[in-house]
C-alpha cells in the first residue's frame, strides 16, 4: 500500500480526504510542508501540499532523498513549488479547478459586504444599536467592474456581475477566444472600473499588478477585491490609496504575507506584522483568511482529484493535471514531452 503524507492538515482536510480515499495509507501532519518538515515524508512514497506550504529546492532534495516521487498539491495555485529543483525528480500535480462557483461567489460577497456595510450593521443590531448612520451604499446596477483573469473563476464572477446588471470590462494576457468578454488594456480597466476584482494567477509578470502606479490610475472611489493571490496587489500602495481615498474599500481574501499568519488561530497573539495590523483596523477592510475556496463542494472535488491524481501516478497513467516545469505554467512547448501523451519526465 502506497504512503501519502497530506501536510497543513485542517480537520475538514481529513474528513474529505478519508471519505474519497481510494486505497492508500494516509498520513496527516498538521505542520506545513517546508525544508524541515520534508523529513516527515520519510517512506512515504507521495506528498500532498497546500497553498502555503514552502516547496523550496532544499525542500524539494530533502523528499527525493526521502524516496517521495511525487508531489500532489491540492490546490490551483503552484507558485510556492520550485519546478527547476523538482525536474527530473519529482513530478508535480494539482487540482485546477475545485470549485469555481465557490471563489466567485465569495468575491461577490466580499463586494456587497463592503458596499452595504453589512458587517457594521452586524455588529451595531447585536447591541440593538439601530441607526442606519454611515450605511449608505451604491447600486451596483450600471456600475463597472474590471475583472483582472478570465479563467474559470474569473469567467463565473463575470457571469455573476452581469446578473446584477453591471457593465464587464476585462484584462488577460491570454485573452479567452470567442467568449464575448469585452477585453481592454489594463491602463484601461484601470481608470474606467468601479470595481476591480482579481482573478489571476502570481506570476513574474502579474506580481504586484496593482501597485503604487496602478492606484493613481484608478477612478477616486474604487473597490478592490482580491481571492486570488495575495502578491498581486502591493499592500503597502493599498494602504496609502485607502488613506488617500482612492479606494472606497478593499474586500481580501488573501495577503502577500499570509503564510505566516492563515488558517492559523493567533487571538492571543500580538501581531508583529504592521502592514496586516492596519488593513485590518480599517472599518472599510474586509479580510478573510483564504476561506473562498472553502464549500463542500469543494472540499470533495479538492480530495477526488487529488485522489485521481494519486490512481493516474502509481498506475503509469498519463498525468492529466501534471504541472510541467518545460510548459512555463501550461503553455506546451515544441519540445514537450506532454505534448506527445507523456509526463513531463
Amino acid at each position: 500500500m502506497k504512503r501519502i503524507a497530506i501536510f497543513d492538515t485542517k480537520p475538514y482536510d481529513k474528513v474529505w480526504f478519508d471519505k474519497n480515499n481510494t486505497g492508500y495509507e494516509l498520513v496527516y501532519f498538521e505542520n506545513k510542508l517546508n525544508e524541515k518538515t520534508a523529513m516527515l515524508a520519510k517512506d512515504c512514497d507521495a506528498v500532498c501540499a497546500f497553498v502555503n506550504d514552502d516547496i523550496n529546492k532544499v525542500a524539494i532534495n530533502n523528499l527525493y532523498e526521502n524516496g517521495v516521487k511525487l508531489i500532489a498539491m491540492r490546490c490551483a495555485g503552484y507558485s510556492n513549488v520550485d519546478f527547476k529543483a523538482a525536474y527530473g525528480k519529482i513530478n508535480v500535480v494539482r487540482v485546477p479547478a475545485y470549485s469555481p462557483y465557490a471563489i466567485a461567489e465569495h468575491a461577490i460577497a466580499l463586494l456587497q459586504t463592503l458596499n452595504r456595510k453589512i458587517h457594521k450593521a452586524y455588529n451595531r443590531t447585536r447591541d440593538f444599536n439601530f441607526s442606519l448612520v454611515g450605511l449608505s451604499g451604491v447600486d451596483l446596477y450600471g456600475k463597472t467592474v474590471g475583472v483582472i483573469g478570465t479563467g474559470k473563476i474569473g469567467r463565473v464572477f463575470i457571469d455573476i456581475c452581469r446578473g446584477f446588471g453591471m457593465k464587464v470590462i476585462a484584462y488577460d494576457l491570454y485573452p479567452a477566444k470567442d467568449s464575448g468578454i469585452d477585453y481592454v488594456e489594463l491602463d484601461t480597466l484601470l481608470a474606467e472600473s468601479d470595481v476591480i476584482s482579481l482573478h489571476c494567477p502570481l506570476t513574474e509578470q502579474t506580481n504586484h499588478i496593482v501597485n503604487a502606479d496602478a492606484f493613481t490610475k484608478m477612478k477616486p472611489g474604487v473597490y478592490i477585491i482580491n481571492t486570488s493571490r495575495g502578491a498581486l496587489i502591493d499592500s503597502e500602495a493599498l494602504l496609502k490609496a485607502l488613506n488617500d481615498g482612492t479606494v472606497r474599500g478593499a474586500g481580501l481574501d488573501v495577503y502577500e504575507e499570509e503564510a505566516d499568519f492563515f488558517f492559523e488561530d493567533f487571538s492571543g497573539t500580538i501581531i508583529k506584522d504592521d502592514v496586516l495590523s492596519l488593513l485590518v483596523s480599517k472599518p472599510n477592510v474586509i479580510l478573510t483568511s483564504h476561506q473562498a475556496f472553502l464549500t463542500e463542494e469543494a472540499l470533495e472535488n479538492i480530495a477526488s482529484t487529488t485522489m485521481k491524481n494519486l490512481d493516474e501516478f502509481f498506475s503509469d497513467q498519463f498525468l492529466t493535471n501534471e504541472v510541467c516545469y518545460q510548459c512555463d505554467g501550461g503553455k506546451v512547448v515544441e519540445n514537450c514531452k506532454r505534448k506527445d501523451g507523456k509526463r513531463c519526465f
